[in-house]
């Protein structure tokens, strides 16, 4: 069946419930790029240095892959309504308090907390995606990575506009739409149907005992490392104007979308996604080094150029993470966001941290590294990886019919 297909079990036509869950899902991913082109702005207006402003990366996702732990154990207690609406209210205040900082060390602070919000927002609005939308999880996951497509585009763009006139502006704008997507859930959205089992705070631990699991994590752990050095790190080295900076990366959004919906699933018919995926970490691997070490005007095409494949790993990596082990989803998802979301924790910390030991363009050479190294995991285990998604469909069929909306 086409997702795209305007039937009833096409991607856009879905019940309304869908639909106010995706809105507010674009909205929790601007925040992950809202900061970007007001980065230099925030480290002027706090009079903080590049490194204690990337913090705000490291705060916002080190807590989130905490959270990812949590997310389960809290939804298959209260629900996956109440679940959305508690991390959309989190959001809102940690947003707001944001835009109040009066000191680099306060806001990564309340960044820290917003990261908790999204985590338990972003984790259960996949899983009620999918539990609720017309026509199978693949419209419902290719619906997902719209959203976030979307929100990662918007996000630099809201930065730009509302940041040209203070960067404090952005994170009440954040609140503001945050606020918007709590009602429409709460107005459209009923609450879920609870799964049988509880999940316990270890049981994403315990699926990453699967091998394959395991083995897309870790691809994903090396992936998410490149991913958030370009995001969290090159602002730096544009240094450019919120607008300009801005426009730059709704660009690379705007290509994450597209590559993420339209060319990805399209590419996985022809190749195969552990094909794509390899083929298109090792065009990563390379784009970054042309990133760190060619002029201005090569970083700029670089960074626009690097959202197209981050948008066909994005989408990959989901599938595979949702479909290659026997665990119910919500657990799979839960593990292997633990796991990778510590990458996206660290690179902003250490990007910094190599400029200052040797220059600018090192830490894209460990970029470009570390997305080899993924491409490497998804060699080595490319058999495994293949075995294990097809001998865990049928369990999984059975499965996810009970627990699809314990996240």
């Amino acid at each position: 069946m086409d997702p795209f297909d305007t039937g009833s079990g096409g991607m856009l036509r879905q019940p309304k419930a869908v639909w106010a869950t995706a809105g507010a899902s674009v909205v929790a991913f601007m925040g992950i790029g809202l900061v970007d082109p007001i980065l230099p702005s925030i480290a002027e207006g706090l009079d903080a240095t590049a490194g204690q402003v990337s913090l705000l990366f490291t705060s916002y996702f080190l807590i989130t892959a905490l959270a990812m732990l949590v997310t389960g154990f809290v939804s298959s207690r209260i629900g996956g309504r109440r679940t959305l609406l508690l991390g959309l209210a989190l959001v809102v205040v940690f947003a707001g308090l944001s835009g109040t900082s009066g000191s680099v060390g306060e806001l990564v602070g309340f960044r820290a907390g917003w990261g908790l919000g999204n985590a338990l927002f972003v984790s259960t609005a996949l899983a009620v995606i999918v539990g609720a939308a017309a026509g199978g999880s693949a419209a419902a996951i290719l619906l997902y990575e719209s959203a976030l497509g979307l929100g990662m585009a918007c996000g630099p763009l809201l930065g730009a506009l509302l940041g040209d006139a203070s960067w404090r502006y952005p994170f009440f704008g954040t609140a503001f739409l945050m606020a918007v997507g709590f009602l429409c859930i709460a107005a459209f959205l009923k609450e879920q149907p609870k799964p049988a089992r509880r999940t316990s705070l270890l049981d994403p631990v315990r699926a990453l005992g699967h091998g394959g699991l395991a083995s897309v994590a870790a691809s994903a752990f090396f992936y998410n490392y490149t991913f958030f050095t370009v995001l969290a790190f090159t602002p730096f080295v544009l240094d450019m104007t919120p607008y300009r900076s801005g426009a730059v990366f709704f660009a690379w959004g705007v290509l994450l979308a597209v590559f993420s919906v339209i060319v990805a699933p399209r590419l996985q018919k022809r190749f195969g996604s552990l094909t794509v995926l390899g083929g298109s970490l090792v065009l990563l691997a390379a784009d970054v080094l042309v990133l760190g070490h060619g002029g201005h005007t090569a970083a700029v095409v670089c960074t626009v150029l690097s959202g197209a494949l981050i948008g066909v790993n994005n989408t990959v990596y989901t599938e595979l993470a949702l479909g290659v082990s026997d665990a119910p989803r919500p657990v799979a998802s839960a593990g292997y966001n633990f796991v990778r979301w510590f990458a996206a924790a660290a690179a902003p910390y250490c990007a910094p941290k190599l400029e200052e030991w040797a220059d600018a363009r090192l830490p894209f050479v460990v970029a470009a590294v570390t997305a080899l190294l993924g491409a490497l995991v998804v060699g080595v285990r490319r058999k495994a990886l293949t075995h294990d998604a097809e001998e865990s469909r049928p369990r999984q069929a059975t499965a996810d019919g009970v627990t699809v909306l314990a996240n």
